[in-house]
């Protein structure tokens, strides 16, 4: 967690780690993706059908592959989407480089790499007091503010630094350990699983615009944390309950004693959280981890990111949806409305694809737009969204939709008159 500098850029020990793998084995990866995504799909199904008596008397293999209908259908799409992409032997639409080539080369490598040590070190985060830390030391800020545990504030710190696919993880684990109720877990899942400090850099190249990353880069602090005010106070996050998850040991954050100071009652708590941990359980529980987010979380992102990218790449629909955004776009002054609207919609599909398609347009006022909505959506189904749709965190597609918009409407004001002054 510990932010370090490489080569002129911030980043995490972790998200260094991925970057190495992905260098080293850049190859390999892709098949080694098509492998696990169609064991889990067997597995999936023989679960399914013949329940083996080995599989039933494990608790972690149960939850691993005993699944629902809709999502064994969605790992069987997904294994065969990745099937077909990798021998190239389907249609065009499904194995493109831009849709389901986009995904299984591009993300779903990635994310096989981040996956490896997020989960493998994670159990050295979230088991020997940094939360606990934390949480006495911010819960005075995050709750009046963001109306959450201060423990929460760790989850935003790894996304920033790091990557949003770890602190959607960092969330599941906790809400599933009974650190987070239904609402909160929800609120941060949605909120605080930034993009990365490398990947905005990556989008402003891609729109050239790389002179601007100051003033790029106080824009999207500045309209991400108004959302994060403005979204736990509104539906559909407010009606969540405060009910923890089901077979979840509930642990809220403790209050402060009245004659200790936050940093001292801190250090309590993480030294008794660190007392009960033993480092063999890491191995353990790293090893579990792992299993838990390239069987759960990959198979949906490799189906939904390919069903979105074909939708976005082959139809007019999020041309129509982008519709509505013209009169909004013009209404506060932004230059080729029309051509900028689809890029406020598409970005549900895809965090690259309003960069791409905004790549295009003449006005570097509307391109630093284009980049800092794309940012601040946060609310990706190839990425974020599929990860959250896979995990246990409370919420569903509609939930996703709503959010997105949301999120979009509640910072593209923010963003434009930042923009207007600094052009």
């Amino acid at each position: 967690m510990i932010p370090i500098s490489v080569d002129g850029e911030a980043t995490i020990p972790v998200a260094l780690l991925a970057g190495w793998v992905q260098e080293q084995f850049e190859q390999w990866l892709p098949a080694v993706a098509t492998m696990i995504l169609f064991l889990t799909a067997i597995g999936s199904l023989v679960t399914k059908w013949l329940q083996p008596g080995f599989i039933r008397r494990s608790p972690f293999l149960t939850a691993l592959l005993h699944v629902s209908p809709l999502w064994l259908i969605a790992r069987l799409l997904a294994c065969a989407f990745a099937v077909m992409v990798f021998f190239q032997a389907g249609p065009a639409f499904i194995t493109s480089e831009d849709t389901g080539g986009l995904i299984l080369f591009d993300l779903v490598a990635v994310l096989l790499s981040v996956f490896l040590f997020a989960g493998l070190l994670l159990p050295l985060l979230l088991d020997f007091g940094l939360l606990e830390l934390c949480g006495a030391l911010l819960t005075k800020i995050m709750r009046p503010i963001f109306t959450l545990p201060g423990r929460s504030s760790i989850d935003c710190v790894a996304s920033w630094m790091g990557d949003g696919t770890i602190g959607v993880l960092l969330t599941n684990k906790q809400y599933t350990e009974g650190y987070y109720t239904k609402r909160e877990a929800a609120v941060i899942g949605t909120t605080f699983s930034v993009v990365s400090i490398t990947f905005t850099i990556v989008v402003l190249d891609q729109l050239n615009l790389t002179h601007l990353f100051l003033p790029y880069y106080l824009t999207i602090v500045l309209a991400g944390l108004v959302a994060a005010v403005v979204m736990p106070r509104i539906p559909p996050l407010s009606r969540k309950k405060d009910d923890y998850a089901p077979s979840a040991d509930p642990r809220p954050d403790q209050s402060i004693p009245a004659h200790r100071n936050p940093f001292s009652w801190g250090v309590e708590l993480a030294a008794r959280r660190a007392s009960t941990k033993q480092f063999s359980s890491v191995i353990v529980n790293g090893l579990k981890n792992v299993l838990d987010m390239w069987v759960g979380v990959i198979p949906i992102v490799m189906c939904i990111g390919t069903i979105a990218l074909i939708i976005a790449e082959y139809t007019p629909l999020f041309q129509w949806l982008g519709a509505p955004f013209v009169p909004i776009l013009t209404l506060l002054q932004v230059p080729e409305a029309a051509q900028a609207a689809q890029t406020m919609v598409i970005g549900f599909a895809d965090m690259l694809l309003p960069a791409i398609i905004g790549s295009g347009i003449e006005s570097e006022f509307t391109r630093f737009v284009i980049a800092c909505v794309s940012v601040t959506q946060l609310i990706y189904l190839s990425e974020v969204g599929g990860l959250l749709l896979g995990s246990k965190v409370p919420v569903n597609f509609i939930d996703l939709v709503l959010i997105f918009l949301l999120r979009t409407l509640i910072t593209l004001p923010v963003i434009v008159l930042m923009a207007h002054l600094i052009f």
